[in-house]
């Protein structure tokens, strides 16, 4: 991104600013209708992106170029024309009435601008894969079998895109861009700029600093309480991973570790309740649950995937030998409690929107409710610098989410009004045949590839429009569940190699081997991927199910993943050999998974394995120390 400078960037700042502002009034007051709103959102949020970030490398980085203040200004005229002809929209018929010539140009320049707006804000994977589906509409009547469908002309792929009712760019998902996404973005923003994050901070030093591997563990705790307010898994590594990873390095964490375990911690603020970035509450919309049903039935998954990056970071510092952290950056209670007040917004939010009103109304309040409570203590206090800034921020990442959740607009609409949806399902269902596990590892493989390089929000989005209903006709588990398993893997795509945004992040600031990071990530990770999985085959999980379901149901994963993440570290009180680890992480696998032993049984298993690893370790470790030390001891003795 540009840093720009004089009054470009005051003027940029200004529009920012506003953006952020306008969405803010909107989500307190009321919106104008549907239409209006998802034009009005891109004509704010499309062209600060061609001024904010270059084409190129080589682009000038202080200022914008000739040709980005023509795409900027351009971008502006498609969605001005449907913001002042929405009756126009709203008369005519699709496929029968034709786009003029005028209409035909715009929309098919806001396309362009739009994949243009995405490949340089966010990455070319997600204006390819845009692309191709654009192609696949006009070449559908020429391809055989799933994928033929009847031929597009030029005009009717304008109109799926441009301007069709609740299609394409102005269609449901820029509308729920406009809304929800935009107040929580808000929100965030302000969390962070009214000095959330040193609460964060204390928390995290407070409760993990005092044990082994304490500066990775901090990491661990500040970035999943960070990472649930910033909605972005790369905005989490950029702002917590610049303090973390050099000190776990200063402490003596490997380069490529540093990163990875910042990257699985930050990935992880995405499903961690109460907020879990913008996806959790887009699932909301989409499946018509109430968020506070979502984030209860995502709570215990969420203390499962931290639980696994705990116990990786625990065994992994014991065998660098890397202690904890000096008692000197460790706070206090009286740290914590002089930054507590920073709790009451999340206690608003939460309140609110479990007495059922709505997400955007819930987050205005509490946007307020944090402006409110930064006055109670001096240190805290927002001045109109703060506000500002913190606008500018919410309007920076508005901007961007918008280009983003716009090309995910432009794949569903092409994926729904084509032949193009039937044809990937009908091939994974066809792969699947009659195995609902084989098809829950296929569209969890769909989640990681689509998420490659893609937003987490989009990424999902797409995915559950192929993959939900296929899984939903087994009639083995809720539709929540099913979206909570689809959320999570493309959520760990940003963990997974070789394509993971928040892992190169976190490379760039280790100095490591992005292929690297993203490899320690991965591994770090590892309870994700479990925890996705038992969405499907353990619906107690989600809290749906008697106590003692819930409670057995959590300790066999529990005891699964901490198994598996014992297994591939290969250390207790010293080295594993290879066939343990690898009895381990099969041992783990089936704790975690294996639905024909009851839950209880596998718990109890998994418990038993994990005490006799690590009782054995320490035996068979201290009686080789002992063996070890004796001849010395003689020797010296003798002299």
């Amino acid at each position: 991104m540009r840093k720009l400078e004089g009054p470009v960037s005051i003027g940029v700042s200004l529009w920012l600013a506003a953006t952020a502002a306008l969405h803010f009034y909107f989500n307190g007051f009321g919106f104008p209708e549907p239409l209006k709103l998802a034009s009005l959102h891109l004509i704010l949020a499309v062209p600060p992106v061609f001024l904010l970030y270059p084409a190129r490398q080589t682009s000038p980085l202080t200022r914008p170029t000739a040709l980005d203040w023509v795409l900027a200004a351009a971008s502006l005229l498609p969605s001005l024309y449907i913001y002042l002809n929405t009756s126009r929209v709203y008369d005519r018929s699709p496929f029968i009435d034709p786009p003029t010539l005028l209409e035909l140009v715009l929309g098919t320049a806001l396309v362009i601008l739009v994949l243009e707006a995405v490949r340089r804000a966010l990455s070319i994977v997600l204006s390819i894969l845009a692309g191709l589906v654009i192609f696949y509409m006009f070449i559908c009547h020429l391809l055989p079998g799933v994928w033929y469908y009847r031929n597009l002309p030029y005009n009717q792929v304008v109109d799926i895109l441009y301007l069709m009712n609740g299609s394409g760019l102005y269609g449901q998902l820029t509308v729920i861009s406009a809304t929800i996404v935009a107040a929580f973005l808000i929100f965030g923003a302000f969390l962070q700029g009214s000095g959330m994050g040193r609460l964060f901070m204390n928390v995290g030093t407070f409760f993990a600093g005092r044990y082994t591997g304490g500066p990775a563990k901090v990491v661990v705790v500040e970035s999943g309480l960070f990472g649930m307010t910033s909605g972005s898994s790369v905005a989490n590594v950029v702002v917590t991973g610049s303090v973390t990873i050099p000190e776990m390095k200063r402490m003596g964490f490997p380069a490529s570790m540093a990163g990875g375990i910042e990257t699985a911690a930050s990935v992880g603020g995405l499903i961690m309740p109460p907020v879990m970035g913008a996806a959790a509450f887009v699932m909301a919309e989409m499946i018509s649950v109430p968020y506070v049903h979502i984030i209860a039935a995502a709570a215990i998954g969420a203390v499962l995937y931290y639980l696994g990056i705990f116990v990786a970071v625990h065994f992994q510092a014991k065998r660098l030998g890397i202690s904890s952290l000096p008692k000197n950056e460790i706070a206090s209670l009286r740290d914590i409690l002089t930054d507590i007040h920073f709790a009451i917004p999340l206690v608003v939010l939460l309140t609110l929107m479990s007495m059922r009103y709505s997400p955007y109304f819930s987050a205005f309040w509490a946007t307020v409710t944090v402006v409110v409570s930064a006055w109670l203590r001096t240190h805290s206090r927002m001045g109109w610098r703060k506000v500002f800034d913190a606008f500018v921020d919410a309007g920076q990442t508005i901007c961007v989410i918008a280009v983003a959740i716009t090309a995910a607009g432009i794949i569903t609409a092409a994926l729904t009004n084509t032949g193009l949806l039937l044809a990937f399902t009908g091939i994974i269902k066809s792969l699947a045949g009659d195995s609902l596990i084989l098809l829950v590892v296929l569209v969890a493989a769909s989640c990681l590839f689509l998420g490659m390089g893609v937003p987490t929000t989009p990424a999902y989005i797409i995915t559950a429009a192929i993959g939900a209903p296929l899984i939903a006709e087994h009639g083995m588990t809720s539709l929540l569940s099913i979206h909570l398993f689809i959320l999570y893997f493309a959520v760990m795509a940003d963990a997974t190699p070789p394509v993971a945004a928040a892992s190169y992040a976190a490379a760039a600031i280790a100095r490591a081997n992005p292929i690297a990071t993203g490899f320690q990530a991965f591994r770090m990770a590892v309870g994700g991927f479990i925890v996705g999985i038992s969405f499907i085959y353990e619906p107690a999980i989600t809290l749906d199910g008697t106590l003692f379901e819930i409670v057995s149901a959590t300790l066999a994963i529990a005891s699964g993943i901490i198994l598996i993440t014992i297994g591939y570290v290969g250390y207790t009180d010293g080295r594993l050999s290879f066939w343990l680890r690898f009895a381990l992480v099969l041992l783990g696998i089936s704790c975690a998974l294996l639905q024909a032993v009851p839950d209880a049984y596998r718990a109890a298993i998994g418990f038993g394995a994990i005490a006799a690893v690590i009782l054995a370790g320490r035996w068979y470790y201290r009686v080789s120390s002992a063996r070890n030390t004796a001849p010395q001891t003689q020797a010296n003795n003798g002299l």
